[in-house]
């Protein structure tokens, strides 16, 4: 009994710091409201402020005031400790993650301290896709690119075959409405399988053999699977050396371009920007049924407003590809934060993802197997949704 008495006293106590602390919360956020704008913090402020403090601690809060909460929640049911939350508001460092000590203390590991939202398989912190940032004139170098046609060509035509045996069952189709919109914004990405005596990732970089190859042959298999589509052919590296700018800025340049095609196509609904990863082969590719494809990545800016519809697109994508091709998506990644763009002109639409195909160890007949297996699972989840959406309407 004495001790169930101080176990209440306990709980008593804390709960009344937490309700003192609301009410202090309440007092101060009363003054800032009433007090000149000059001297009020931003909500920026105010979100930087408390970005840090643990989701369960706001979970707990708001089961005080609504049991629904707690029973939505059964595992976060306890009480948080006010030292760890004070911890995490006073430092940014949380006892249960140690990336948050040392992503500040080591050099370069903060490049871990980012977020997964789904991982594919073998996904993890240390092997998520590389932002890397070379230098334009690298870029933009003159190199030499080696591409095997009989490859790509018996690529091409088992896809025709595959096809042909297709053409008998009625594929629906968007007529002469280009619905998907396609762009690169580092349209020099390259693959060091096809530049000779290039071994930097840094310098897989070319002006025609690059991952608008793989743009194009999305698109075309997008079209035969009935979805329209329109492939950009702006050379945004050039575009920004034009400028005056640096490669950190291709997507304002490729942002000009994307605003264009949306408002000159009101028939587009969604839009892709396609890169390529500078992690190494290894990472990037998968045997599937004895041929190897480059592995996808969806990314997606968390700094802006549709950034959850843009989540729950690449979530769904990412399953169902899964689920027909397993171990092709390497999973969803939200970006946000310092040294990331963070929007990536995801802003532009709801319906817009950045997605990573391979990388600079893979080849063009992996990549052109990768393309032809997402144009199916998209093509499927495209016309499953316009299916719901004339449905929703005949009603």
């Amino acid at each position: 009994m004495l001790k169930k008495t101080k176990r209440f006293q306990s709980i008593s106590k804390r709960s009344g710091l937490y309700l003192l602390g609301i009410l202090v919360l309440f007092i101060v956020i009363g003054v800032l409201t009433t007090i000149k704008p000059a001297y009020r913090l931003s909500s920026e402020a105010i979100t930087n402020l408390t970005s840090d403090i643990d989701s369960s601690t706001f979970l707990y809060l708001l089961g005080m005031e609504n049991r629904v909460f707690k029973e939505a929640y059964p595992d976060d049911k306890s009480m948080p400790k006010i030292s760890s939350t004070l911890l995490q508001v006073a430092t940014s460092v949380k006892p249960n993650d140690p990336r948050s000590l040392l992503g500040n203390e080591l050099p370069g590991f903060s490049e871990f301290d980012r977020r997964i939202l789904i991982a594919g398989e073998g996904t993890n912190y240390t092997n998520l896709p590389i932002e890397s940032s070379p230098p334009l004139e690298d870029v933009l170098k003159d190199r030499e690119a080696v591409v095997d046609e009989s490859e790509t060509d018996e690529n091409q035509e088992a896809q025709e075959d595959k096809e042909k045996d297709e053409e008998k069952e009625v594929t629906p189709t968007t007529g002469d409405r280009d619905v998907v919109y396609i762009y690169n914004t580092h349209n020099r990405e390259s693959f060091l399988p096809h530049l000779p005596g290039v071994t930097d990732p840094n310098q897989a970089n070319h002006k025609e053999v690059n991952i608008t190859k793989v743009s194009e042959r999305l698109a075309q298999s997008l079209e035969k699977n009935g979805i329209g589509t329109s492939v950009d052919d702006s050379d945004i590296s050039s575009i920004v050396n034009n400028k005056g700018w640096g490669y950190g800025k291709s997507y304002d340049a490729s942002r000009e371009i994307a605003e264009e095609a949306l408002a000159t196509n009101k028939d587009i609904q969604y839009v892709f920007d396609l890169h390529r990863d500078s992690q190494p082969r290894e990472i990037t590719t998968k045997t599937i049924d004895g041929k190897d494809y480059a592995r996808i990545m969806f990314v997606v800016g968390m700094e802006h407003v549709n950034h959850e519809k843009n989540l729950e697109i690449a979530s769904e994508l990412h399953h169902l590809i899964e689920k027909k091709y397993p171990g092709l998506s390497r999973g969803v990644i939200p970006k946000a934060g310092a040294r990331v763009n963070g929007v990536y002109n995801q802003d532009l639409t709801e319906n817009a993802l950045l997605v990573e195909f391979g990388g600079v160890g893979n080849n063009l007949d992996e990549l052109y197997r990768s393309a032809d297996a997402v144009a199916d699972v998209f093509g499927e989840f495209y016309w499953d949704a316009e299916k719901v959406d004339a449905n929703a309407e005949g009603e």
